[in-house]
């Protein structure tokens, strides 16, 4: 017979997080089922020899409402930093550097334009058809789904953007929120970006990141909080298969739920509940994936005094001062880790290891002149082969609801349709979501991103 529970939720990553405080809040019985000897998901951190690394940079916004509250639910905004106001530093392999940042107390759209006329990297005309650029962006409704069936290159170029801006100015936030190049990336979900992220309110779009390990704080932070809440959390506990009602597991056990939230990748969560393919959710098969390449480096010395920059005409996309949150400032003091993100990495993901980091050293010494005379004591490679489902035209509106699933069932993720690109913030208001939908009578949570 199966043991009898009030809530299960498969998978703890962000999404099953958030849905697990979520009912937890509303008094509701909750286990958590990870197979994975963590919670965190995706964005999570590991050791190699004395270091702390991260499996990726994980980046968030001050539009990021959920996942604020997140970090404020498990106790760790003081763990992260947020800029007090967008500075991008944008990096050239010409020794030039440009830098996208917003002016102070200038209102919306109006606040990115002395950035844009003073943005080095584009000729004085180039920088007019930006402007042109971000006034047509603003034009789009994120909530238009029509726009799905078009690619961000496509409206760019027919509001007078050439390879130049793409590249230089476009391509530099929609590659890496997108996890493809804008000729790919679905118009929809460019829309919530630059809408939401960029064009609609001035602090939007102010950076923020861990200061910390991730697992620091998706996994210690997360796990005191859910405790705390009374969360029953039961890490490498590998689920074998998914029925409304009916959680099987890898061991030959069974529990049984009123409510099962399935808070995995898509790709799982048909492998776990077959009968998916005949709901609503049955498109989100076809969503496909993207890989995120990180080349790791760590050198000697300091080689730059960037907390982070974007670069461009360059294999390098973003890099991030790791040396802080790895410990590399505590055991080899003077030294210095910088960690390369390449999204939409299709090319590059089955390159070698030793030729990668031969790459993007090379690289790295074309964009920080210091990086040249540098000794590199370490080098390495991380790859999501599956970081983002494939954000592509045509594939927004494949994202199900968080009830799209059999009775008995909710769907949670950053795959889901929460308007949002996959993102953590995606994942944490799908958990809300699926909470709030298996709920029903719990009172709505008060802030804005659950509605």
């Amino acid at each position: 017979m199966a043991d009898r529970h009030d809530v299960v939720i498969v998978g703890g990553g962000l999404a099953g997080i958030s849905a697990a405080l979520r009912f937890a809040d509303c008094g509701r019985s909750v286990t958590v089922l990870e197979g994975r000897p963590r919670l965190g998901g995706a964005a999570f951190s590991f050791r190699r020899g004395e270091l702390d690394v991260d499996n990726g940079q994980h980046v968030f916004l001050r539009c990021c409402e959920a996942y604020r509250w997140l970090l404020r639910r498990i106790g760790a905004t003081e763990r992260t930093y947020l800029q007090p106001r967008l500075d991008i530093p944008v990096l050239d392999p010409s020794g030039r550097q440009g830098r996208l940042g917003r002016a102070p107390g200038v209102p919306a759209p109006a606040h990115l334009g002395a950035a844009l006329s003073r943005y080095a990297l584009l000729s004085p005309l180039d920088r007019l058809r930006a402007v042109r650029g971000a006034l047509a962006l603003r034009m789009l409704s994120p909530d238009d789904l029509s726009l799905d069936a078009r690619t961000l290159g496509d409206y760019l170029r027919r509001h007078g953007q050439n390879d130049a801006t793409i590249d230089a100015l476009w391509g530099v936030v929609a590659t890496a929120t997108l996890n493809l190049h804008p000729d790919d990336a679905s118009l929809a979900l460019a829309a919530k970006v630059f809408r939401t992220g960029l064009l609609d309110e001035a602090t939007a779009a102010d950076v923020g990141y861990a200061t910390v390990p991730l697992g620091r704080l998706h996994h210690d932070a997360a796990a005191r909080a859910l405790r705390a809440a009374g969360v029953d959390v039961r890490l490498g506990q590998k689920v074998r298969g998914v029925e409304p009602g009916l959680v099987r597991l890898a061991d030959g056990t069974a529990l049984s739920a009123d409510a099962v939230v399935l808070a995995v990748p898509h790709r799982d969560a048909f492998a776990l509940l077959p009968e998916l393919a005949h709901t609503a959710a049955a498109p989100a098969r076809e969503l496909g994936a993207t890989p995120i390449v990180n080349v790791h480096v760590v050198y000697d010395r300091t080689v730059t005094d960037l907390a982070f920059a974007a670069a461009v005409r360059s294999p390098v996309q973003w890099v991030f001062d790791r040396t802080h949150s790895s410990g590399l400032d505590r055991v080899h003091p003077g030294g210095q880790y910088l960690a390369v993100t390449v999204s939409a990495a299709d090319d590059i993901v089955d390159v070698p290891a030793k030729e990668l980091t031969d790459r993007y050293v090379a690289e790295l010494a074309r964009l920080l002149p210091a990086a040249a005379g540098a000794e590199v004591r370490d080098a390495f490679v991380t790859r999501e082969r599956r970081a983002t489902f494939r954000q592509a035209a045509g594939h927004a509106t494949m994202r199900p609801p968080a009830d799209a699933g059999p009775d008995g069932v909710w769907l949670a993720g950053s795959w889901t349709a929460t308007g949002w690109p996959d993102t953590m913030e995606s994942a944490v208001r799908s958990g809300v979501r699926a909470a709030e939908s298996a709920m029903r009578t719990c009172p709505p949570e008060s802030l804005r991103f659950v509605a």
